[in-house]
């Protein structure tokens, strides 16, 4: 917003003639001349505002899809960082390492697999080993009943979790998806750290 500088008021010119009478210039030789009188600008004439043409919903802005869907479980696994050295994880993707040790959850409850799976990465840790294999399962297709779509696999989902919080996610440096050879995408490679 710019703003139109306003003149002296009549008032205002008559103080200023007076203190400039009165009071004694610095510089003499430089006698400013009087400020000029500001001209009258025409004002125009007033409009009537322009009304543009209504429209239900015209000025609502288009919205995208209000779902906000969860990457699928390879591909967040696969979107971590490589913490390992490169050649060692591709060796490992491709099932050409072998397991230093083996877990099998299948069957098994969340309340029993969650322990199960901390003494087993612990005592592996433990021990020095380096290259553990944990068999989760694929899971079972459920036909489904209510409105919300059932994830396949609960411990499949549940393991990477698992690994990522405490007291294991110190001890682990990379969880990848095993290769076919060890179980494919029912299974997770846990490379363990010295």
């Amino acid at each position: 917003m710019t703003r139109r500088r306003r003149g002296l008021s009549p008032e205002d010119r008559d103080i200023w003639a007076r203190v400039t009478r009165d009071a004694d210039p610095l510089h003499p030789e430089r006698r400013a001349a009087p400020p000029p009188e500001p001209v009258a600008r025409p004002t125009p004439a007033p409009q009537a505002p322009r009304i543009d043409p209504f429209r239900i919903g015209g000025a609502a802005r288009a919205r995208g899809s209000t779902h906000a869907l969860a990457p699928a479980l390879p591909d967040q696994i696969r979107a971590q960082p490589l913490r390992m050295d490169a050649k060692t994880h591709k060796r490992m993707r491709s099932g050409k390492m072998r397991p230093e040790a083996k877990l099998d959850l299948h069957g098994m409850t969340l309340d029993a697999a969650q322990p199960a799976l901390v003494r087993f990465v612990m005592g592996a840790h433990g021990d020095g080993k380096r290259l553990l294999l944990v068999v989760t399962g694929k899971g079972k297709s459920k036909p489904g009943t209510g409105p919300i779509p059932n994830r396949l696999g609960v411990l499949r989902h549940q393991v990477p979790q698992w690994l990522r919080m405490a007291p294991l996610a110190p001890l682990i440096l990379q969880v990848t998806e095993a290769s076919r050879a060890h179980g494919g995408s029912g299974a997770y490679y846990v490379y363990l750290r010295r």
